[in-house]
């Protein structure tokens, strides 16, 4: 296995991206931060559970017996795998590809093709991760395999990458529109249809309008909104938002995807 791994994507505007595999490693720090966040939701709810099956637990089996305790501990542990599952489901979805230690760890999954994942992708990596984690299962088939994938990855059709750290820039500004408006796209809108690309061509756009004449800037602004808002299923821009308004909100959603 190479150290650094690299991915390729062909867009359908022939653009070729190449991104680095997330690798073994990142993958491991960020499962044991996700793990001790798992630990601290498990703690509270066996908790609270411990709680109210003592308080009930004697009005219960006077009812229906002491079958009720084999019950009780059943649900209990039906309640933590729930949790387990629904804590990768959530955060992978919500945060396009990111659950807390993948962000503290900067990689991120998406689709074979680039495409940012979505819920059925989220859920099956997550109900395929007990057995990837048996036997070290998955850690054996990312080392072994060319795309580093455990089992969760190939049965969604998915990959981790190392996410990309955005390009600090002084032409690149933010307004308060924006920031609010990212948080309803995400509501409105679905997102996981643009590309890598898009964001680039965004970001691109983004950090050197403030050089362009304002002829060029309004033509290209409305052009890319209009591209933008086609490709995730929007009808229109929203009521009394510009384009660069638009463009300024859709490249927040990806490069602050914990909201």
């Amino acid at each position: 296995m190479h150290l650094f791994n690299n991915v390729k994507f062909n867009t359908p505007e022939s653009v070729e991206l190449e991104f680095t595999l997330a690798g073994i490693g990142n993958r491991a720090w960020a499962l044991l931060i996700d793990y001790h966040v798992l630990a601290v939701i498990w703690v509270g709810f066996f908790t609270v559970w411990s709680i109210v099956s003592v308080q009930l637990g004697d009005f219960w089996v006077d009812i229906f017996g002491t079958a009720v305790t084999l019950w009780l501990i059943a649900i209990a542990f039906l309640a933590s795998f729930i949790i387990y599952v629904g804590y990768f489901v959530v955060f992978e979805t919500l945060w396009f590809g990111q659950t807390p230690g993948k962000r503290v760890a900067k990689i991120r999954v998406v689709r074979d093709d680039g495409r940012l994942i979505g819920l059925q992708q989220a859920t099956l990596r997550a109900l395929l991760r007990p057995f990837d984690e048996t036997l070290f299962i998955g850690a054996f088939l990312i080392m072994l395999s060319r795309r580093e994938k455990r089992l969760g990855d190939l049965a969604a059709g998915t990959i981790v990458i190392q996410a990309q750290t955005p390009t600090a820039s002084t032409t690149l500004t933010i307004s308060e529109q924006a920031k609010g408006l990212h948080e309803q796209l995400i509501e409105i809108a679905d997102l996981s249809q643009l590309l890598p690309d898009d964001f680039a061509v965004i970001r691109d756009y983004l950090q050197r309008r403030g050089a362009m004449s304002l002829k060029a800037k309004a033509l290209l602004s409305v052009k890319l909104a209009e591209q933008v808002v086609a490709i995730i299923n929007l009808e229109k821009l929203p009521e009394g938002v510009t384009s660069d308004v638009f463009l300024e909100a859709v490249y927040l959603v990806y490069q602050q995807p914990g909201f």
